[in-house]
């Protein structure tokens, strides 16, 4: 999970953060508990409850009381007890733990045994490369780690991705100008005038110098590097001159936070931070410090600050072109574009800084209500649609299966009609055979001996049928021949045999291993009249 801003307070009728369930226990001191607390907002989720892993980077945010009134840091003592932690305020938006190595860890071994800790690595030289990369910032290592563990990119290796553009030509801007105080007073005047030329002639040599080394050197802000390393610095430097009690800094580049401002629908602080300028260090101190300033950008919008100095402020600053110094913007998803609705430059007051951002965003909270409200419906459509081709593809699934079913049934009937078919031709080719082969069975037969004939004998067939055939043989002839007459009757069966029935026994007229040429009638012993039985085997 990836570390959150500090959580507004608990509201006593909800008992819970606003837009996010409260999911850890809630503790009455902190030194009930010597786990790491992780406190979560609303201000972490967008509108899609996702957590945004550069807003924040304290690990021990706070706790809550139990009464739910507001965040209660670690005790000094018991904060720099655990693991070297020291308090923070800046770093995390809020009150908290910054985890740093002790004075006397020269090696930076705890640091590295910290960091094995929190991320869960196990190669001591993979820790100190991650440590390396964040130039030993324990706190920016572990962030990042958490980040790529939940499928975020890291910070040093981001997704290729077109930035997105601003729309700072709509005429409906709202500017607003706060003029440097005028001289009052003879005295003043008179000292105005008095160092009007020296301020005249500075600023001038200044600009001509500037001007002039550009032809003889590049400007180094016009390569943008490392532009998360240039807010990290803006936000270290931020908080050793004007101390850790400042708006949640957006830790990531100026277009990771127009990314996160439009997907969550949310307004973008941009803050220009003009180092040189004379009042920027009295607008840091007593403006954007105070705490009403605080907790109205923690809550209502994303806040991104860095310095013109360094080459990520300087290319927003060649985007924005702010006029003067401090300079604010408010953008916003607006007609389906980040636009920047609100300017305001100049030295401004608590009060007055709050009371123009909250006119800004009243006067543009429309847009996001009318935005959120087609992205709703979009939404919806999008359900809808995914919905109707679900069940477009079930029923295609279901009409294909029926077709599918049906072409098998039909392919079955064909198999089937087919295989009976075969079988009836197959069936008349064996009758045609069967036929072909009785009638040249009969026409080898030899002729029928007379009556007269004394080696003749009559035989009398008595057919499985009932039937009776008569025909004379000769004594000398085969009982081949008596079997192929029978099978060249009609009423014959394919299959059969032939048996006496005095003695009873059965002819052999066909060639056996036993009889390997048939025996002649008169061998067979038959007499001059005889009655054979023919037995059918054809089913057998």
């Amino acid at each position: 999970m990836a570390a959150g801003r500090p959580a507004p307070p608990l509201s006593p009728q909800e008992g819970q953060l606003p837009g996010f369930p409260l999911a850890a226990p809630v503790l009455s001191h902190p030194f009930s508990s010597l786990v790491t607390v992780w406190t979560l907002s609303a201000n972490d989720c967008g509108s899609t409850g996702m957590l945004n892993p550069h807003r924040g980077v304290g690990f021990v945010s706070g706790l809550w009381k139990a009464s739910y009134q507001a965040p209660m840091p670690f005790p000094q003592t018991f904060t720099e007890g655990l693991l070297g932690a020291r308090p923070c305020v800046g770093r995390s938006g809020g009150s908290g733990v910054r985890i740093s190595p002790r004075p006397k860890d020269v090696g930076g071994h705890l640091v590295m045994k910290q960091c094995m800790d929190l991320t869960g690595i196990e190669s001591m030289d993979q820790c100190r490369h991650t440590l390396e990369q964040h130039n030993w910032n324990i706190e920016a290592a572990v962030q990042d780690r958490l980040n790529e563990q939940e499928g975020v990119p890291s910070v040093f290796n981001p997704p290729p991705s077109r930035p997105l553009q601003v729309n700072t030509a709509d005429h409906r801007i709202y500017s607003y100008v706060v003029s440097r105080p005028q001289p009052r007073g003879l005295l003043g005047w008179g000292y105005y005038l008095i160092m009007l030329p020296f301020r005249f002639t500075y600023y001038t040599i200044l600009d001509i110098f500037r001007f002039a080394l550009r032809f003889i050197r590049p400007d180094p802000r016009s390569r943008v590097t490392d532009p998360v390393g240039d807010i990290v610095s803006f936000m270290h430097s931020f908080e050793e001159k004007y101390g850790r009690a400042h708006p949640v800094f957006y830790q990531g580049t100026y277009s990771q936070a127009l990314n996160d401002a439009k997907r969550e629908l949310r307004f973008l602080l941009v803050y220009l931070h003009g180092d040189d300028h004379q009042d920027s260090d009295e607008f840091c101190r007593t403006t954007l410090c105070a705490p009403e300033v605080i907790s109205l950008i923690n809550t209502r919008m994303l806040f991104w600050a860095c310095s013109t100095n360094k080459p990520e402020g300087y290319r927003v600053s060649q985007a924005l072109r702010e006029n003067t110094y401090p300079f604010l913007a408010m953008i916003m998803l607006k007609d389906r574009r980040m636009t920047v609705v609100g300017r305001l430059e100049g030295l401004i007051q608590p009060d007055d800084l709050i009371n123009q951002l909250t006119f800004i965003m009243d006067a543009n909270q429309t847009y996001l209500v009318s935005e959120r409200l087609e992205r709703e419906e979009r939404n919806q459509t999008q359900v809808l649609r995914q919905q109707q081709d679900e069940a477009y593809l079930a029923s295609l699934r279901a009409d294909q299966e029926k077709e599918r079913k049906k072409r098998e049934e039909r392919e079955r009937k064909r198999r089937k009609e087919e295989e009976v078919q075969q079988q009836k031709l197959a069936e008349e080719r064996r009758r045609r055979n069967l036929q072909e082969e009785k009638e040249r069975k009969l026409e080898c037969l030899p002729p029928e001996p007379s009556p007269d004939d004394p080696e003749s004998v009559k035989i009398i067939f008595k057919l499985p049928n009932d039937s009776r055939v008569e025909r004379r043989f000769h004594f000398s002839q085969s009982l081949t021949v008596i079997h192929d007459f029978l099978f060249s009757l009609k009423e014959s069966p394919e299959k059969f045999q032939i048996e006496a029935n005095f003695p009873r026994r059965v002819l052999p007229c066909t060639p056996s291993e036993e009889w390997p040429n048939p025996p002649t009638l008169q061998e067979a012993g038959l007499s001059h009249t005889e009655v054979l039985f023919v037995q059918d085997l054809t089913d057998e």
